[in-house]
């Protein structure tokens, strides 16, 4: 087992570090008096991982897109009954989420937290998949996705992934498509539990009031004969993507009272990995807060003029091989939203970011960052969604701190390319 400490001077915060001899990795954040206790064990498969090779083997295997989503799942269930109840009864949360690139199972409790982890560990290790649940599953998912495809904010941003990617598969539901649903079978969702469920390709992170030493015991003891690595790595396979975009504009008809839209931009950079890949990560967050943030002359503008209201909002959104950002909201006239977009950045483009709203909105990042440690949910989740992106969270404050208006010009004229843009929108059926 391999021990250590990692320390975040500026956080004042310390991680306990075990890696086990099967390769799994654990991170415990304690949180001395802290109620709330938090774990998360994920594993990186996600919905885009559809093609793949695994170690030893030459051939490909492509699986139907959705069955990382019907996994988690699936997990769920046990011969003695549902997961949900043995959590209930020790009066503790428990819940789960699948996305693009990782697949995670978690619970937060106030007592009894050994006693929650030995759960968690013992069912994310336990498939029970027969054919007969399996086939029962496939019309739940399908009323999911049904659901999903009724829903507005659901719709307005995968028809902009649509029309912004050629190939890959982020553009797809992440829960699938019905068709491809009802390809899934059991031997097929054993093959990808088998492949992606394992120990060098999982972690487990925790934080809380807790004892690292105590907490890494029961991890220990709960781990089943069969939990072992694989011999490698799987080679996951993504098709090549263009730079440029599948459609410029995408409209859609659905029962809203007011037109919804994204404007979604396309990363055209993925070739960067580690503190280089958090950089780009910051550096888009902080540009989209000082050019279309609350604060920001457009904001105030629009919204003033009725364009624009309190549900107006950006993101970015990456992984090692796509990325991009959304600017959405509502708006009574969506097409005019676009255009003042649009003479913005072309505007701000000619005459440089302001240096004042960079360095309020820098400053303004840092002290959302430190003082979201005070959420333990917060710490746990966006420690593993940058993991798996070989990110380690304690470096972004000092990657946050050392940005520049240099830097952050750089990659606004180089990220928001008006040809390299999506709108989207939804409107009121005539």
């Amino acid at each position: 087992m391999v021990k250590r400490e990692i320390y975040s001077d500026i956080l004042r915060e310390k991680i306990v570090y075990r890696k086990l001899e099967n390769g799994l990795e654990i991170f415990v954040l304690p949180k001395k008096d802290y109620t709330k206790k938090f774990a998360i064990f994920g594993t990186h498969y996600g919905s885009i991982d559809n093609k793949f090779i695994i170690p030893g083997e030459n051939k490909a295997i492509e699986v139907p897109e959705g069955i990382a989503h019907f996994l988690e799942h699936k997990l769920f269930e046990s011969e003695e009954g549902g997961v949900f109840n043995r959590f209930s009864k020790l009066g503790s949360d428990v819940n789960a989420y699948t996305n693009f690139n990782s697949t995670c199972y978690l619970f937060s409790c106030t007592d009894k937290f050994l006693e929650n982890l030995s759960i968690l560990i013992d069912f994310v290790q336990s498939p029970y998949l027969t054919h007969e649940n399996v086939e029962k599953e496939k019309g739940i998912i399908e009323q999911e996705i049904r659901m999903y495809e009724d829903n507005p904010n659901w719709k307005v941003f995968f028809n902009g992934l649509k029309g912004l990617y050629i190939n890959h598969p982020v553009k797809i539901d992440i829960a699938g498509t019905v068709d491809s649903i009802y390809r899934i079978n059991k031997e097929e969702l054993l093959k990808c539990y088998n492949t992606f469920y394992v120990p060098n390709n999982m972690v487990i992170f925790i934080v809380g009031d807790v004892d690292a030493d105590e907490a890494c015991n029961t991890i220990e003891k709960n781990l089943k004969a069969g939990f072992k690595p694989l011999n490698g790595e799987v080679k996951r396979i993504l098709p090549d993507e263009p730079d440029n975009v599948k459609e410029s504009r995408i409209e859609e008809d659905l029962s809203v009272s007011m037109p919804l839209f994204n404007i979604a931009f396309k990363n055209t950079n993925n070739d960067l990995s580690g503190k280089n890949l958090l950089k780009q990560d910051i550096e888009t967050k902080v540009i989209l807060d000082t050019v279309f943030g609350k604060s920001s002359e457009i904001y105030r503008r629009l919204y003033n003029d009725g364009l624009i209201n309190e549900n107006f909002e950006t993101e970015y959104t990456f992984d090692t091989s796509y990325g991009h950002s959304i600017i959405g909201g509502e708006s009574k006239d969506p097409n005019k939203v676009y255009e003042a977009i649009c003479e913005e950045i072309e505007r701000l483009k000619n005459d440089g970011l302001d240096v004042e709203s960079f360095e309020r909105v820098k400053k303004k990042a840092i002290g959302q960052h430190i003082s979201s440690y005070n959420s333990v949910e917060f710490i746990a989740n966006t420690f593993t969604s940058y993991y798996f992106k070989g990110i380690n969270l304690f470096d972004y404050i000092e990657v946050l701190e050392d940005l520049n208006l240099e830097g952050v010009s750089r990659r606004f004229n180089e990220h928001f390319d008006l040809n390299k843009s999506v709108l989207s929108l939804v409107k009121p059926n005539k």
